[in-house]
């Protein structure tokens, strides 16, 4: 009887420490948070550590690259650079400076505000989709499922390869995937 008592104190002891621990934990999160968000402005994530030795990923291409500034500066107010900058493999179809000049004049200043900042997001994830695939072997689908959950079809004309009525006109390999330089926007499907 003894015996079965001090367990149960002993037990009790050791519930009742694990329940301050954790409140001790809770009320230390609670007090630092606020903290921490008002005071960091800065943007974080993988996007922002600079590397010069390794492969460049699919964001370093971009920005690497003088032809895709207008791509670059629609990831930046989309604030995806984080999403580009992943293991992957990531499959981007990157629109030149041209093809985004060619879009109704206004389009990419309008997209470009604070407030249509998803409308923005949704059109660069229709660009992305996963895995790594070459130019020649994407002639072997007939569509991809998109980051923004929506299909692209797929269409080869020669040895043309068309994506959402986008020509493929290069390719780069890169660290986490590959960039596939596009000569055309791609609007994602009205739902």
């Amino acid at each position: 009887m003894v015996s079965t008592m001090k367990r149960n104190i002993l037990l009790g002891a050791i519930l009742a420490l694990f329940v301050l621990m954790a409140c001790k934990n809770e009320a230390k999160t609670e007090a630092t948070a606020p903290a921490e968000e008002t005071t960091n402005t800065e943007k974080q994530g993988q996007a922002f550590i600079k590397d010069d030795e390794s492969t460049p990923n699919v964001l370093d291409i971009a920005i690497g690259s003088e032809a895709h500034t207008t791509l670059v500066a629609a990831v930046q107010a989309a604030e995806l650079e984080n999403a580009l900058v992943n293991a992957g493999p990531l499959m981007v179809f990157a629109p030149t400076n041209e093809a985004f000049d060619a879009l109704p004049e206004g389009t990419v200043d309008n997209l470009l505000k604070p407030e249509n900042k998803g409308a923005l997001a949704n059109i660069l994830k229709y660009h992305v989709t996963p895995g790594k695939y070459s130019k020649d072997f994407l002639k072997k689908f007939k569509k991809l499922g998109q980051a923004n959950n929506q299909n692209v079809m797929i269409e080869v004309k020669g040895d043309d390869v068309f994506v959402g009525g986008a020509k493929i006109i290069a390719s780069v390999p890169a660290g986490n995937g590959i960039v596939h330089v596009i000569d055309k926007v791609m609007l994602p499907p009205e739902e």
